[in-house]
Formats: C-alpha cells, sequence, structure tokens
C-alpha cells in the first residue's frame, strides 16, 4: 500500500511538472507577443508622435515592451525552478508574475484611456500645430512629422488643405508663393505646393485628422486588448501555476 502511495506520488509530481512546462510556455509566448505589440506599435507610429499632444500613447507601447521582456525573463526562471524545484527561486517568480500582471493591467488601461479622448485631442492639436509649429524655428521634429503623415497617408490639412492658408509658414515669405506645403502634392517636387489644384495634391474628406485618428484607434484598440487580455491571462493561470510548484517542491523536501 505504501509502495503504492508512493508512485501515485511521483505520478502526481511529474504530472504537475509538465502542467507547469506548459502554463510557463503559454507565460513566455505571451510575452513575446506583447513585447512584439509595443515594438511594431513604437515602429509604426514613431514618425508622428511629435502631432501627438499627450505621451500617453507611447508609454503605453513602452511599458508593454517592458512587461512583455520581463514576462519572457520571468519564463525562463519559472523553468529553472521548476526543474531545480528551488524555493527561493519560486519565491521570486511569484513576484515577477504579480509585478508583470500589474504592469500589463496599467498599460491596457492608459490605452484605453487615452483611446477615449483621441478625436478631441487630435482635432484641436493637429490643426494648432499645423498653423503654428510647421517650419518654425526649432521645430524640426514637427515639420518632419508632418510631411511623413501627409505623404504616407495621402492627405493635406488637418481637416482639409484649406487649414494650410491659416499657417505661419504659408502666409511667410519662406513659402514662395506656396499655397501648402510640397508633402501635400501626390509626386513632390520642388515648389511644387505653389499649385493647390486636385490634381496635384491629396485631397481626402475628413484631411490628415481621420486618418491618423483611424491609425492610432486601431493600434490602441491592439494595445489595450493585448495588455488586459494577457494580463487577466497571467492572472488566472499564476495562482495555479504557483500552487502546483508549492505542491511539488513540497513533495520533494518531504521525500
Amino acid at each position: 500500500m505504501a509502495h503504492y502511495k508512493a508512485e501515485q506520488d511521483d505520478w502526481l509530481l511529474v504530472y504537475l511538472k509538465y502542467l507547469l512546462f506548459v502554463f510557463n510556455f503559454f507565460f513566455w509566448v505571451g510575452g513575446a507577443a506583447v513585447m512584439a505589440v509595443g515594438v511594431w506599435t513604437l515602429v509604426e507610429k514613431s514618425g508622428y508622435l511629435s502631432v501627438l499632444a499627450s505621451s500617453t500613447f507611447a508609454a503605453s507601447a513602452y511599458i508593454l515592451i517592458f512587461a512583455g521582456a520581463l514576462v519572457m525573463v520571468t519564463g525562463f526562471l519559472g523553468f529553472c525552478a521548476i526543474v531545480r524545484e528551488d524555493r527561493s527561486c519560486l519565491s521570486t517568480y511569484f513576484c515577477l508574475l504579480l509585478v508583470i500582471f500589474l504592469v500589463e493591467l496599467v498599460a491596457g488601461v492608459l490605452a484605453h484611456m487615452y483611446y477615449q479622448r483621441l478625436s478631441d485631442e487630435l482635432k484641436q492639436h493637429l490643426t494648432r500645430t499645423l498653423a503654428e509649429n510647421y517650419r518654425q524655428p526649432g521645430a524640426a521634429d514637427i515639420t518632419t512629422s508632418v510631411d511623413r503623415l501627409q505623404q504616407d497617408f495621402k492627405c493635406c490639412g488637418s481637416n482639409s488643405s484649406a487649414d494650410w492658408q491659416h499657417s505661419a509658414y504659408i502666409l511667410s515669405q519662406e513659402a514662395e508663393g506656396r499655397r501648402v506645403p510640397d508633402s501635400c502634392c501626390k509626386t513632390v517636387v520642388a515648389r511644387c505646393g505653389q499649385r493647390a489644384h486636385p490634381s496635384n495634391i491629396y485631397k481626402v474628406e475628413g484631411g490628415c485628422v481621420s486618418k491618423l485618428e483611424q491609425f492610432l484607434a486601431d493600434h490602441l484598440l491592439l494595445m489595450g486588448a493585448v495588455g488586459i487580455g494577457v494580463a487577466c491571462l497571467q492572472g488566472m493561470c499564476s495562482p495555479v501555476s504557483t500552487a502546483g510548484m508549492i505542491t511539488g517542491t513540497t513533495s520533494t523536501f518531504l521525500s
């Protein structure tokens, strides 16, 4: 009977180890996914950062990258804890899981909150940026961002090309008679912005605001969903995995 009980305990320990390996594998994959979404978001929209009034969008992406990297390190630590059956390693693993859960949840919530006020911020800030900052001293980053924005999204002006009529740059002698910046042109050549005809420049309903808003909204929804989703998944799985690890280590120490 005692021999049968010992065999049962050994089988249970092996089962728990395999179960924890599976949990940690999914943690590691989830961390890689979270980090990939954060990096992709920064790379895709890095050229538009200067036209955003708030740093919340970038902060959410950086938090996701940090959380994803932490998940991958924690997953490796989890594998070590399982193989070595070390209580100190287990304690560190559990604490890191709690930190990761909170970090990913914060990133997801930040992305969701920023999504709620995205439209108003873009409409107010982008129009003001075009009028006051484009091609002005000390605003090289903004100028580059606006030019890239108009070329990437094939748009001109905040709401329409008419927005450029109020631009300090267009009203200055530096514009050399341009009615819109050259980046509004379908084919960019020197001083092509002097001719504001639909055959020459982009005329998009809703202007660049509608295009940028949709682009950022898609990224924010994805960031929020990934951050909150992975955090909740880890929150549900970590008590199970930790309980299994405690059972496994306890069985080992008692044997």
